[in-house]
């Protein structure tokens, strides 16, 4: 039996339905653990986050990650997802992504 690989959702919160669908996908037809955000759905917004700390939780999600997925709907990748993706390639992780790398802005 093959391993099963564990994958971190990368990419803007505003992104976050396309996430979803996404994390399914891996999940139920591709034979991925996938790990994501859980807040911020359908535009909700919540007050007084610590940006800081938040950070942090994704990056420990990362090192426990085989790959991250980067959803770069449109070629769009902002800058906390640009340093995500610098944080797996630093620690030999696989980059998957939505659209190919190259086209982002």
């Amino acid at each position: 039996m093959n391993s099963i690989k564990v994958a971190t959702i990368c990419g803007s919160m505003k992104f976050s339905n396309e996430m979803m669908k996404i994390s399914e996908e891996l999940e139920l037809k591709r034979g991925y653990a996938v790990i994501q955000c859980v807040y911020n759905t359908e535009g909700q917004k919540h007050e007084g986050l610590d940006g800081e700390m938040l950070d942090k939780i994704h990056r420990k999600k990362i090192d426990i990650s085989d790959t991250i997925y980067v959803v770069n709907m449109n070629g769009y990748i902002g800058s906390s997802t640009k340093s995500e993706i610098e944080y797996a390639k630093k620690l030999g992780k696989e980059i998957l992504s939505l659209e190919p790398l190259e086209r982002t802005n």
